[in-house]
């Protein structure tokens, strides 16, 4: 079995100044020390540039806040997604949450609440099966018309209205008022706003809303492309692990899904050791690991059909001594369609 050198954080950096002294008095875990960094620079910066395309649209302001939006979109949105597994802020100083995370996340394109409620009330309960609204496995995995209409395009119209529906049918009213709560904060702002101003209206919150989701959709469904259809449950089988990229740095270690489908709540400092330790099991699953490539760049791939890239950048970690061609197959056969048929065997058959 290969040996893995793993060049991804394992360790959250050291404290530096007055700014990080203060978080660290504040919020949970010093290990989360980056996200308060980015809750801190974002809320000056970015509020500081969407005050400034209110004031003066023009050409340098959309270009200076569009720009840095897309900058921070990834460190914004997986710090999101950290803290909504893990509590960030101390009890006594909760309230921050409004401020740092739900008021600047609509600037990043989330509308309140609505990020938490499909990820940790419907997406991980559901891992990717059938009825998770955000499931891939009956859809052609390296199909540009698939991605597009099937999932982007319902997702984009009907997403909250499913989401809806799924968290009413099980009795989750908490999460639908608060998903219900945010999006009519996110509507009433933007209704305002139109009035001030609709041009800064709709780039600042509308067409960063729509980025967002195209982005999420398609990273989402990059990590859960290559799908065994004998297992399709199994975690090391519907979920990917990209390791070793400038993307894990800025992105808090978010390549490795697989851990984090294993254990949700797993800090995002502790998944590449996860990965070595258990590297056994990845091998023993046949689990798909790419080194040097980010969720989008898998996305990009698939939908251009480059299994050859893909291929090159597949991490061997098991005997079986595959051919580049074999490794080619094994991709393109965990990207079919899962028909709902063979879906419904497969259950059976595990249950």
């Amino acid at each position: 079995m290969r040996t893995l050198e793993l060049t991804d954080p394992r360790e959250a950096p050291s404290p530096a100044g007055p700014v990080d002294r203060f978080f660290l008095k504040l919020i949970r875990d010093p290990r989360d020390l980056p996200f308060a960094r980015v809750q801190a620079m974002n809320f000056v910066v970015m509020l500081g540039l969407a005050i400034w395309v209110f004031l003066d649209f023009n050409i340098f302001s959309a270009v200076a806040f569009f720009g840095w939006y897309v900058f921070q979109l990834g460190p914004y949105t997986l710090m999101l997604h950290n803290v909504c597994h893990r509590r960030f802020y101390r009890k006594e100083v909760e309230w921050l949450e409004w401020p740092f995370i739900a008021f600047l996340g609509m600037f990043f394109g989330h509308s309140p609440g609505s990020y938490f409620a499909h990820h940790i009330g419907m997406h991980h309960p559901e891992n990717n099966m059938d009825d998770d609204l955000s499931s891939t496995l009956h859809l052609q995995r390296d199909s540009a018309l698939d991605f597009f209409y099937h999932y982007l395009g319902r997702f984009l119209f009907m997403g909250k209205i499913d989401l809806g529906s799924y968290l009413s049918d099980r009795n989750r009213e908490k999460l639908l008022k608060r998903m219900r709560r945010g999006t009519a904060l996110w509507f009433g702002v933007v209704a305002i706003l139109m009035i001030l101003n609709w041009k800064a209206t709709l780039l600042v919150f509308v067409a960063t809303l729509l980025v967002t989701r195209t982005a999420m959709m398609s990273g989402n469904w990059a990590q859960h492309a290559f799908v065994d259809a004998s297992d399709p449950d199994n975690c090391y089988l519907n979920s990917i692990t990209c390791i070793n990229s400038k993307y894990n740095h800025r992105c808090f270690n978010d390549g490795y899904h697989i851990s984090h489908h294993w254990k949700a709540s797993r800090h995002w400092t502790e998944h590449p050791q996860e990965l070595l330790d258990n590297l056994e099991a990845y091998a023993e699953n046949d689990a798909i690991i790419f080194e040097g490539l980010d969720f989008f760049l898998v996305w990009v791939n698939l939908m251009l059909k480059r299994y050859g890239k893909l291929a090159d950048h597949y991490v061997v970690i098991d005997d079986r001594n595959r051919t580049r061609e074999e490794i080619i197959a094994l991709l393109k056969e965990r990207t079919r369609r899962i028909p709902q048929p063979q879906f419904a065997e497969a259950l059976a058959a595990g249950s």
